[in-house]
C-alpha cells in the first residue's frame, strides 16, 4: 500500500516539519509514505469571489495532475463526513480489501478547493467544524493515519 498526502503551499514551521518528520517515520513500517507539495497561488489582499475562484481553479490543476484514476482519494473538506479514529482506520482497511492500492489524501490551500477536486473525491472527510490552518492540518491527518495503523495492530497508542 500506497499513501500520498498532496498539499497546497510549502510548510515553514520547524516544528510541524518536525512533528510530520516523527509521524512519517513511524509510518514507514506499514506503508510507503510521500508528501507532494504544491505551489500555492498568492492571494492579493481584498480578493474578489471571482478572484479567489480563478486561483482556486489554478491549484485544483495542480492537484489533479498528481492523482491517477487508481488512486483512493479522501479529500479534506469541512462538509465532509467525520469518523472516530475507529472508523477511519476501518476505512482504510477496506480501501485496500476493495482493491486499492494508493490512497491519496488532499489538503487544499488557504482558500479551499475547488469543486472539481471534490467531485475527484472518493470520500470527503471532515475533522470537525473548527477551521484549523491548513499547515496544521497536516501534521493532525499524517498523526491519525499512523493511528489508524495502530488501531489496526491492537496497539495501546491508540488508548
Amino acid at each position: 500500500m500506497k499513501i500520498k498526502l498532496v498539499t497546497v503551499g510549502k510548510l515553514k514551521e520547524k516544528y510541524l516539519k518536525d512533528g510530520i518528520a516523527e509521524y512519517s517515520k513511524r509510518l514507514s513500517r506499514f506503508t510507503k509514505f510521500e508528501i507532494v507539495e504544491l505551489l500555492d497561488e498568492k492571494t492579493p489582499d481584498r480578493a474578489s469571489q471571482a478572484e479567489n475562484q480563478k486561483i482556486m481553479k489554478k491549484e485544483a490543476e495542480r492537484i489533479l495532475a498528481k492523482i491517477s484514476d487508481r488512486e483512493f482519494v479522501i479529500v479534506l473538506a469541512i462538509e465532509g463526513e467525520q469518523f472516530p479514529s475507529e472508523k477511519f482506520s476501518q476505512i482504510l482497511a477496506e480501501t485496500t480489501i476493495k482493491g486499492y492500492s494508493n490512497i491519496t489524501f488532499i489538503i487544499g490551500g488557504s482558500l479551499g478547493l475547488d469543486l472539481a477536486v471534490k467531485k475527484r473525491a472518493n470520500l470527503l472527510m471532515s475533522f470537525g467544524k473548527i477551521t484549523l490552518p491548513h499547515q496544521l492540518m497536516r501534521l493532525v491527518l499524517v498523526e491519525q493515519i499512523y493511528r489508524a495503523f495502530m488501531i489496526q495492530q491492537g496497539s495501546p497508542y491508540h488508548k
